[in-house]
C-alpha cells in the first residue's frame, strides 16, 4: 500500500505495528535516514539496540544469502518487545528475497524496515510494497518540511513556549538548511534550553544554528555599517593576521551593503525585503540590518557602494596598489560616511 505524505506524517509519529514491512525510498539519503531513525524509534523505543531488538542487514548480503532476511525476521529475541529488522540500500535485486520473507511472515515476527534510493514507478521492489496489504511504501521527497513536520520535530525535542518570531526563524532555517543540519540545530537548541522555562528567543536559535559567515568578517562588516571607524583598523589587522585577504573583505562588505540597499529601495518595506534574503538572516542580525538600512538611507548607501566598487576594481588591477592598506582606507572612509 502506498502512503500519502499527510498520512505518512501521522504514521511516523504513531506507526501501525500490524504491518509486516515498510519501505522508505528517496533520492536524498539524509532525509531517508532521518525518517528511518524516527520510524524505528517510534516502533521499538530508544533501547532497541541494547535489548537486541534491532537487527541490521545490508541489501548486498541478500544477494549472497537470500534466506538471511527470513532468518532475521523469525529470530526470537531475549528481551520482550517488538523487534525490527532494517535492510539498508535495497534495490530491485532485493525484491525476490524480500518477497520470500513477506510470504513467510506471521504475527509476532519482526517488522522489516527497508531503505532505498530513488525508485521509479516501474521498480519491482516498490510495486511489491505498494501492492501488498501488510506492507507500506513511503516516498521521501526533497520538498521543504511542512509546518506540521516542523512542529512534530519540535515536539520530539521537547521545544515548547516558542514565540511567533522564533517560530518564523525556525521555519526559515528548515527551508534553507540540509535536513541533517536542521535536526542538529534543534538538538543543540533543546540542550541549550534544557531546564530553562523562559521563552526561546531568536537569539537562542542563533546561538544554536550553524555559522554561515565567518564571525570575524561579520564583525568587521558590522563595525563599518554602524560607523565605528576607530575600530575598523585594529579589527582588520587581526583578520589579516589570520589569513583573510583584502579581496574577501571587500566582497563580503559589498554584499552586505547591497543587501542594505535592496532593502532600503524595496517598495514592500525593509523588513519584508530582509525576510527574502538568501542565505536567510534572522534574530538580532536581521534587526541590526533593518536598523542599518533605515539609518543609512538610499543616497548614502549608493555612495558607499561606489567606494566599494572602486576599491574592488583597483584590487583587480595590475597596478601595484598596497591592497590591504587600500582596503582599510576604503572601509574607514565608508564608516565615516555613516549618518550621525
Amino acid at each position: 500500500m502506498k502512503l500519502a505524505a499527510r498520512d505518512a506524517l501521522r504514521f511516523f509519529e504513531k506507526p501501525d505495528t500490524s504491518k509486516a514491512a515498510i519501505l522508505l525510498y528517496g533520492a536524498d539519503a539524509m532525509r531517508v535516514a532521518l525518517k528511518r531513525k524516527a520510524l524505528i524509534n517510534a516502533l521499538t523505543g530508544p533501547n532497541a539496540d541494547e535489548e537486541m531488538r534491532l537487527s541490521r542487514l545490508d541489501a548486498a548480503l541478500l544477494r549472497k544469502d537470500p534466506a538471511a532476511l527470513q532468518d532475521a525476521v523469525k529470530a526470537v529475541g531475549f528481551f520482550p518487545g517488538l523487534r525490527v529488522v532494517h535492510v539498508e540500500s535495497a534495490t530491485d535485486t532485493s525484491t525476490k528475497a524480500v518477497k520470500a520473507a513477506l510470504d513467510d511472515w506471521q504475527k509476532g515476527d519482526a517488522i522489516t524496515v527497508i531503505t532505498a534510493g530513488a525508485l521509479t514507478a516501474r521498480s519491482s521492489l516498490r510495486k511489491l510494497f505498494e501492492g501488498g496489504q501488510q506492507t507500506l511504501a513511503i516516498g521521501i521527497y526533497t520538498d521543504p518540511p511542512s509546518r506540521a513536520e516542523i512542529e512534530q520535530q519540535l515536539a520530539a525535542k521537547g521545544l515548547q513556549n516558542l514565540p511567533p518570531d522564533t517560530l518564523r526563524d525556525i521555519q526559515i532555517l528548515a527551508r534553507e538548511l540540509d535536513p541533517g543540519d536542521f535536526a542538529q540545530t534543534l538538538e543543540k537548541l533543546s540542550l541549550y534550553k534544557l531546564d530553562d522555562p523562559s521563552p526561546t528567543t531568536p537569539q537562542d536559535l542563533l546561538n544554536s544554528a550553524p555559522v554561515t559567515i565567518e564571525a570575524g568578517l561579520d564583525a568587521l562588516v558590522r563595525l563599518v555599517a554602524e560607523g565605528r571607524a576607530a575600530e575598523v583598523g585594529p579589527h582588520m589587522a587581526r583578520l589579516a593576521s589570520q589569513g583573510s585577504n583584502p579581496t574577501t573583505l571587500t566582497i563580503t562588505t559589498t554584499r552586505h551593503f547591497r543587501q542594505l540597499h535592496a532593502a532600503a529601495a524595496s517598495t514592500q518595506g525593509i523588513d519584508a525585503a530582509l525576510s527574502r534574503l538568501r542565505p536567510p538572516v534572522f534574530g538580532p542580525r536581521r534587526d541590526q540590518m533593518a536598523r542599518q538600512a533605515r539609518n543609512w538611507g538610499l543616497p548614502q548607501l549608493e555612495a558607499a557602494l561606489s567606494v566599494l566598487m572602486e576599491t574592488d576594481l583597483n584590487l583587480r588591477s595590475s597596478k601595484p596598489f598596497p591592497a590591504l592598506a587600500m582596503t582599510e582606507r576604503a572601509l574607514i572612509r565608508i564608516a565615516m560616511m555613516h549618518p550621525r
